[in-house]
């Protein structure tokens, strides 16, 4: 089975500017098909912007909204999948959710942010309430989760039991938690054994200071790309006999003893 070409957009866009945003991911997305890449992964709400704060309500938007047909667009133009982050409406709630569309402009998946980060989150959105979504692609089993949600071992461990070969993560990281980004994601992939793409906004909005160093961790723990700290997109491989090959090597899965576990939840 090929490689799956997946490209990591880091980049903030415009907070409110929606217009803007898509021309910047339309402009991303024919720079990563050029480079041969079959997959773009945006940051969380990339569409609207994160520090939109009581703008939330007017900008958010159903999962099959203007917003997702105008990126479908994009991704039929440039033969590749998408995923972004936006924020969902579903009648009185709003979730922080990311959706995958496929190269045919089909939506493929649709996830909402299970564990909501500081005061702006809670004021706004709705958490939601399942904790795998995935989706296949080019013959990979792929994960979503969002930003705050990698941080709990549990719910890469649940992507893990069930069959996630690439953990998409569109993340907000701000300063000072960088650490995540740089040592808590690799680790997150090789104890879990999957490719994990962290895909970060960059740059002071509002009262919020993102740190960029968006990646892809392999299942051994290395990082096959990583962006600095500014506007950047970054390509990386994800091999699925390398997966393989590194799942049968890792006794991690099938060394768990499940029974053992059950007081924790």
């Amino acid at each position: 089975m090929p490689s799956l070409r997946t490209a990591l957009l880091q980049s903030s866009g415009r907070p409110g500017a929606v217009a803007e945003n898509l021309k910047t991911l339309d402009e991303a997305a024919g720079r990563a098909a050029g480079a041969g890449a079959r997959l773009l992964v945006a940051p969380e709400l990339f569409l609207t912007g994160y520090a939109i704060g009581d703008a939330v309500p007017e900008l958010a938007e159903p999962a099959d909204g203007p917003g997702a047909a105008a990126i479908a667009e994009i991704a039929v133009r440039h033969g590749l999948a998408v995923l972004y982050g936006y924020p969902e409406r579903d009648g009185e709630r709003i979730f922080n959710a990311s959706q995958l569309i496929g190269a045919d402009g089909v939506r493929l998946a649709n996830y909402r942010k299970t564990h909501l980060f500081g005061c702006f989150e809670q004021e706004w959105f709705t958490p939601g309430e399942q904790t795998v979504v995935q989706a296949d692609l080019d013959g990979i089993r792929i994960g979503l989760l969002i930003c705050y949600d990698v941080e709990f071992p549990e719910n890469v461990r649940a992507h893990a039991l069930a069959g996630t070969d690439l953990l998409l993560v569109p993340t907000a990281q701000m300063h000072p938690f960088q650490f995540v980004a740089e040592s808590v994601v690799p680790v997150r992939a090789f104890e879990s054994q999957m490719y994990v793409a962290y895909v970060n906004r960059t740059g002071p909005e509002g009262e919020f200071e993102f740190v960029g160093l968006s990646c892809l961790a392999g299942p051994d723990g290395v990082v096959r790309t990583r962006a600095g700290r500014g506007e950047e997109l970054v390509i990386g491989e994800v091999d699925p006999e390398f997966l393989a090959a590194s799942r049968a090597a890792n006794p991690y899965l099938a060394d768990r003893r499940p029974g053992l576990y059950g007081s924790l939840a």
